[in-house]
């Protein structure tokens, strides 16, 4: 199954197209929690302290555990006027 990341708006910019992170991956590397997703996908980019992490649809921070079937979503802060 994996887990679904999702990259919206500037950050998909940065980070190019969503991806799918296999079970096996998910194993190998070791990934726990959002901020290992982010590690294994940024590929030395570093995550600006702004940027808004949802699991699930939830809001949560970076060290947020993950397990098989989530969906995380990485985006800029929205501002208004």
């Amino acid at each position: 199954m994996g887990i679904h990341v999702k990259f919206f708006a500037s950050m998909r910019d940065l980070m190019g197209d969503d991806r799918d992170i296999s079970d096996e991956i998910l194993k190998e590397q070791a990934i726990n929690s959002v901020d290992d997703i982010w590690n294994y996908c940024a590929a030395g980019k570093e995550r600006s302290a702004n940027v808004l992490i949802a699991v699930n649809m939830g809001y949560v921070d970076a060290q947020t555990q993950v397990k098989n079937g989530d969906e995380v979503a990485f985006f800029p802060p929205v501002t208004g006027g």
